[in-house]
């Protein structure tokens, strides 16, 4: 006989049906996100930027991600340089300067290194060997959706006193495969004029006569810039007892007054190692309200950070992030009113590169994209050309030789 009632839920044999219904459903469910999430970490983390900067006592490295991924970490030693290597074995790179400037305190350069196939992206923090250090790191998600994998390093104790080594005996250059290679030879290029070191007695101090005698690979430059109306604002020595003296050096002209000219002389402190010149052409002195206020942020530490904002993701994400978009927009302004200053610095600081002049002006004119930090440009290797794009623009070029009467006494 047919039953009446309609069947209820919770008659003998439904139920058990339902359930079992249901429990299936929550398995089908937690695979598909468990498979979503899986194949979100299969694929490869992008590494977007990597900066360093310091925050009162602590220098920061900070590595942009677009997920979270944990980099392996090593410390080790090549060739008697520290180095903390931070790796992302399946990583892509995104636009990232193969090397930037350290901190002037613990780090003495920052390398990013990317696999031959495009996969794996290693940091390498060269550490100045006579500074010992504490370190952390932290993983911290920004309202971005970013990642800002960071470490932090802090000075622990007094600089470990140095060690005059001598020096090693010659090895065979190693092969370097060339970088970029040319697509056609190009002609030889001409020999740079020889010099001979200054007769000894009494050197020349201060003025355009002084950066004669102790840097004579740029007297090209030295003569373009005194023609054009630079003079030598402030000269200082900077002493590290026992061990060698330096020599800094500001250049000014009324014509530029938002640009200076930056110079360092660092004699060798080891034998056999050559004396380093560095020049640069800043637009430190921009003195815009941004520039202002990127200056006054860039003094404030993890206390004043922490008042203001959530975490050190956020202050550089959401605070220095945006201004530095700003000062690179003015700098870039700057940049193109002054052309031909800076045509002609890099035509006199690197004669043997004739296109470098014009390949600098490409990269100052292109659009500034408030996506990325910014970067740095290597545009030769001899002399080391570099263009900064960071924050404030500058053009830097070192100058290896041994200047035998360049001594400071």
């Amino acid at each position: 006989m047919n039953n009446p009632y309609p069947l209820s839920p919770f008659q003998p044999g439904l139920r058990e049906k339902t359930l079992a219904a249901f429990f299936i459903a929550i398995l089908i469910w937690t695979a598909l996100c468990t498979a979503s999430t899986a194949q979100t970490f299969r694929e490869p983390v992008e590494v977007r930027q990597v900066g360093l900067s310091r925050v009162g006592e602590q220098t920061l490295l900070t590595v942009m991600l677009n997920r979270q991924a944990a980099p392996l970490i090593a410390q080790k030693t090549v060739n008697g340089i520290p180095q903390m290597i931070i790796d992302f074995p399946r990583g892509r790179a995104g636009a990232l300067p193969p090397q930037q400037f350290g901190d002037e305190l613990l780090v003495k350069r920052v390398l990013t290194q990317v696999g031959p196939d495009g996969h794996g992206v290693q940091i390498i923090m060269e550490m100045d060997p006579q500074r010992p250090y504490t370190w952390w790191r932290r993983v911290q998600t920004l309202r971005s959706g970013q990642t800002a994998f960071i470490i932090g390093l802090k000075p622990e104790g007094a600089p470990r006193q140095a060690e005059l080594l001598p020096a090693p005996p010659p090895q065979p250059a190693p092969q370097i495969e060339e970088r970029e290679p040319e697509p056609e030879p190009a002609p030889a290029p001409a020999p740079e004029p020889e010099w001979s070191p200054p007769p000894s007695g009494p050197r020349p101090v201060g003025g355009f006569a002084e950066l004669r005698h102790l840097i004579p690979q740029a007297e090209g430059l030295w003569r373009f810039l005194e023609k054009d109306g630079w003079s030598v604002l402030e000269a200082k020595n900077y002493d590290r007892p026992g061990k060698r003296f330096s020599r800094g050096f500001t250049l000014s002209n009324s014509r530029y007054p938002e640009a200076v000219i930056n110079i360092a002389y660092i004699p060798a402190n080891t034998p056999g190692a050559p004396d380093i010149s560095v020049i640069d052409l800043d637009f430190e002195r921009l003195n815009s309200p941004t520039a202002r206020e990127y200056r006054e942020m860039k003094k404030w530490d993890f206390g004043k950070i922490k008042t203001k904002y959530e975490d050190i993701g956020d202050f550089f994400d959401d605070a220095l992030k945006p201004l530095r978009v700003k000062l690179r927009q003015e700098c870039q302004t700057l940049a193109l009113r002054w052309s031909s200053l800076i045509q002609d610095f890099v035509r006199h600081a690197a004669p043997r590169h004739p296109g470098a002049a014009d390949e600098i002006m490409n990269h100052i004119k292109a659009k500034v994209n408030p996506r990325f930090e910014g970067v740095q440009f290597t545009i030769s290797e001899k002399p080391l050309l570099i263009l900064n794009l960071v924050d404030f623009l500058y053009i830097r070029a070192y100058y290896l030789g041994k200047n035998s009467g360049g001594g400071h006494d």
